[in-house]
């Protein structure tokens, strides 16, 4: 960085201190990672800002790399941040550290200085890009209770309490009709019998499979927090037409999310946290919610009107967001036409056959442009329908009494 950046930052910039770190922990800081050596202890210079701090730790004998952790931190001008590692974990520590021990630090820092490494400063401006949503607020409200974002989460098995109705055992089923009257028992037997063979009809073979899986669940506090995308796509009491609507046009839905924020644009925020979750902390929860969540904001039609700064800062977002995207994520997007490439193909659509005018449709115009020159991706012939989206004509042979 120039001189007088590096002066501005050595004054107003951020501290991360972290102790006891062993060698060769594979340690970063937003898009940078590097292993460690015997003489680290944190990083200086941090930009003010929101922050994801990641690590690994490394086995001294065999060289595994644990599964990423790591936190989402926003610094202040001059904040002074103070983490110790836990040697019995091999993780961060979960003790506070005091403030008489925060001050001795500062108090030693001119020792502590050449311990620090500069923050990266050649990634800032992507890295603002990539956050320009994402509040300090908005930050805590989606990350896990516990505060760390973790790939691999630890999962707990269900109560029988909490598996849903109808999976009791057999025993507890035998126990209770046990205490009924005998003479009505035959007839909650066979009644129970005939419901059992109508539901067994109506399982999917994917149910049958999911239900001979263990019912496993997140322990409690370390779940990312996501805004839940609702299952009902339509109003209550809506009719034939408007469901057909709904389902074609998911504004609906958009809105019901938007109406779980403060503030419109936290979608945008909740789709870059997802993103960097899952690019950086390695979470596939993650990158199935920013997939999800893509999917829903092509599949509006009304709501580009209605929102225009949300689509606006949407196509900023994504756009930075596939070119950061992994080359093997990329080329399943391309080569399986999976539901990214289609629903952004019906977003553009839906922008070519709407009155989507100004400063937005030059944004998805530009956006369409550099797919298709960087990654050669097929956007031609939106104005006519792919094969496997033109309605299916069902002819109806008349029969007479």
């Amino acid at each position: 960085m120039d001189q007088e950046t590096a002066k501005k930052l050595l004054v107003e910039g951020g501290t991360f201190v972290f102790l006891g770190v062993p060698q060769e922990t594979q340690f970063g800081i937003d898009m940078q990672c590097w292993n460690t050596d015997e003489d680290f202890r944190g990083i200086k210079m941090i930009p003010p800002g929101l922050h994801y701090i990641h690590y690994s730790a490394v086995s001294q004998g065999t060289g595994d790399v644990s599964p990423r952790s790591g936190f989402m931190q926003y610094f202040h001008k001059k904040e002074f941040v103070v983490k110790m590692w836990d040697k019995k974990t091999e993780d961060i520590s979960k003790e506070e550290i005091s403030d008489e021990s925060i001050q001795r630090l500062k108090d030693n820092l001119f020792n502590l200085d050449r311990h620090l490494a500069p923050y990266p400063y050649e990634i800032w401006q992507k890295w603002r890009l990539l956050t320009s949503q994402i509040s300090a607020d908005l930050a805590t409200k989606l990350s896990p209770e516990n505060g760390l974002i973790r790939a691999s989460v630890e999962l707990l098995s269900t109560t029988d309490a909490e598996r849903p109705r109808g999976v009791k055992s057999s025993g507890d089923a035998i126990q209770e009709e046990n205490t009924e009257d005998p003479t009505t028992k035959v007839t909650e037997e066979e009644s129970s019998g005939q419901s059992e063979a109508k539901r067994a009809k109506r399982i999917t073979r994917e149910e049958k499979e999911n239900s001979m899986l263990p019912d496993l669940k997140p322990a409690p506090g370390t779940a990312l927090r996501f805004t839940e995308i609702p299952c009902n796509k339509y109003p209550p009491g809506s009719t034939p037409e408007e469901i057909t609507k709904h389902y074609l046009d998911q504004s609906y839905t958009l809105e019901l999310m938007i109406a779980q924020h403060d503030e419109p644009l936290h979608i945008i925020g909740e789709l870059q946290f997802a993103y960097l979750c899952f690019l950086i902390g390695h979470s596939l929860d993650a990158f199935e919610h920013w997939k999800n969540l893509v999917i829903l904001l092509c599949s509006c039609d009304d709501a580009i009107h209605k929102y225009r700064s949300v689509f606006f800062h949407f196509i900023r977002s994504i756009e930075i967001q596939i070119e950061e995207m992994p080359e093997d994520f990329l080329a399943d997007i391309v080569m399986n036409k999976n539901l990214v490439y289609k629903k952004l193909r019906e977003f553009f659509r839906t922008a070519y056959v709407s009155k989507v005018d100004g400063r937005l449709l030059t944004m998805i115009e530009r956006f369409k442009e550099n797919l298709m020159e960087k990654l050669q991706w097929d956007f031609t012939g939106l104005d006519t329908d792919d094969e496997d989206e033109r309605p299916v004509v069902v002819k109806i042979d008349e029969q007479t009494e």
